[in-house]
């Protein structure tokens, strides 16, 4: 009773944030992409993520508790799987209590679930892909599988670093004594049949652009850069903090346990899911030694482990290991739970109701803050100027200044067009022909590229964003005339490239 009033409270507490608190930048691109549903993938992501924005502003419009409704229910939806991966291994209520909690406890889970990203779409695909193998695993029913391929194709929609799940699909089918039997099935070829025709547009969208997506995406994961501790200090912190100080050591040192216990004993749901997480944080903290890993990028995984800590809890007394072993995983679950959900209420207080700014300009959430009076500015300047569409060079204030001016005034970014590929028309008649205002953040309003252009730029004055006191950015504005922005340029065309940056132009990728 008391682990279900704890549920509904924190559900309610991720309502009121996803509700009050403003779209962050990202959110608002995803936002964007639920405007073009025609298409079958993006350049960033494939997406499920636009599909899961469009199903919550049909309910409840473009505001920004339609955009994060999704991320709501796939919070709930991942609990609910955990707690029966978690019954069906163990059939032990505190286990089962402990495995919906746990989640509650980690700030990005218990908080940020409400902001909506590919994650968010991903999360609940992946571990339903994990409880489709663990009701294999428990009726020995071979058309399990077939629901295995059906979450892992859809997971495949949400965010490519799913696919380092296989790892453990392959341990969970190959390692037990049951191989020769999965081997010779074909029920495990027609999941991964299955998983490949639902990951199918995203391949003929790829097929169709030079496999613009995967290259986007592999660029970053593949260029050679030098060894820095700073990024591995990077990564180590931002697991501590989003998943918990406490419950990241908690949920490691479980997945140890049942990974020891599920190969030693050939088990394979302790295979499956100890795998299904060591190997990605490993993986990640192998590519941190010379590349930043994105805050979300681990986190498909994370739940995967919350179950491996109720179930190893379950599994230590039952196999009779020593009473102050048993007593100690216990008393630090439970510390975990606390000091978790203590530290995400406090998160929540501090965004919502505190007026103060103790980060400053790192601030993640207050960072992308403070856009209404840049938009209140930009405003009265088209009324000025008699100007009647918009124009910058980053893809975050293009997001921000669509989810704002929602269609009322055409917005278009000049350059990194890749990321627009087939995108409606955004109203070129109210384009060629008149006046813009460009928006770009400071210092990148110098960029080299003007000087190809017919571009006639007039200064107009700058416009800080300002969030709780404290300056985030500052943006330069310029009257625009003479020129008609090129909404498809050729792939071999700088305003083509998808980073622009003030010093010229690179491919890099944001996974």
């Amino acid at each position: 009773m008391l682990a279900a009033l704890v549920v509904i409270g924190m559900t309610g507490l991720r309502i009121v944030y996803a509700s009050m608190l403003d779209l962050r930048t990202d959110e608002a691109y995803y936002w964007t992409w639920s405007k073009e549903l025609s298409q079958l993938c993006f350049l960033d992501h494939p997406p499920m993520i636009a599909w899961f924005i469009k199903f919550g502003t049909s309910i409840f419009g473009d505001t920004n508790l339609g955009v994060r409704f999704a991320g709501i229910l796939a919070m709930a939806a991942t609990q609910l799987l955990l707690a029966d991966i978690v019954w069906r291994v163990t059939h032990n209520a505190r286990a089962i209590m402990l495995a919906v909690l746990l989640p509650e406890a980690a700030l990005y889970y218990g908080l940020l679930m409400a902001k909506v990203s590919p994650d968010t779409a991903a999360i609940p695909f992946a571990v339903a892909m994990m409880w489709a193998l663990v009701r294999l695993r428990e009726s020995d029913d071979a058309r399990w599988w077939l629901a295995a391929g059906l979450f892992g194709g859809l997971a495949l929609l949400s965010k490519f670093t799913v696919v380092m799940l296989l790892p453990a699909l392959v341990a969970f089918a190959l390692v037990p004594d049951w191989r020769r039997r999965w081997l010779l099935s074909p029920y495990p070829w027609a999941a991964a049949l299955i998983a490949l025709l639902l990951f199918l547009p995203v391949l003929i969208w790829n097929a169709q652009h030079d496999w613009a997506s995967f290259k986007f995406q592999l660029v970053r994961a593949t260029a050679a850069r030098d060894v820095s501790l700073r990024t591995v200090g990077e990564y180590i912190g931002m697991q501590f903090g989003l998943v918990g100080f406490v419950l990241l050591p908690v949920t490691l040192s479980a997945l140890v346990l049942t990974a020891w216990r599920g190969y030693r004993m050939r088990e394979p749901v302790a295979i499956l899911l100890s795998t299904a997480v060591l190997v990605p944080f490993l993986y990640f903290l192998w590519k941190s030694l010379s590349l930043r890993v994105g805050d979300t990028w681990p986190m498909f995984m994370w739940p995967i482990g919350f179950a491996a800590v109720g179930i190893n809890i379950v599994m230590l007394a039952r196999e009779n290991r020593p009473a102050w072993m048993i007593r100690s995983t216990m008393r630090w679950a439970r510390i975990a739970v606390v000091s978790g959900i203590a530290m995400v209420v406090l998160v929540f207080l501090y965004y919502v109701a505190a007026p103060w700014n103790f980060i400053g300009k790192t601030d993640p959430i207050g960072g992308e803050a403070g856009y209404e009076h840049v938009v209140a500015r930009i405003d009265a300047e088209l009324h000025n100027t008699g100007a009647s569409w918009i124009a910058t060079s980053d893809y975050r204030t293009y997001a921000m200044l669509r989810w704002f001016f929602r269609g009322r005034v055409p917005v278009i970014q000049i350059n990194e067009r890749a990321r627009f590929i087939g995108f409606h028309d955004p109203g070129m008649d109210r384009i060629a022909g008149h006046t813009g205002i460009y928006v770009t953040r400071e210092p990148d309003g110098a960029a080299p590229l003007w000087a190809e252009t017919a571009a006639i730029r007039e200064p107009l004055g700058h416009v800080q964003r300002v969030w709780r006191g404290v300056v985030a950015d500052t943006y330069l504005l310029e009257k625009l005339t003479g020129w008609i922005p090129e909404l498809a340029p050729a792939p071999d065309n700088p305003l083509y490239q998808w980073r622009w940056l003030a010093g010229g132009f690179e491919r890099a990728a944001c996974a």
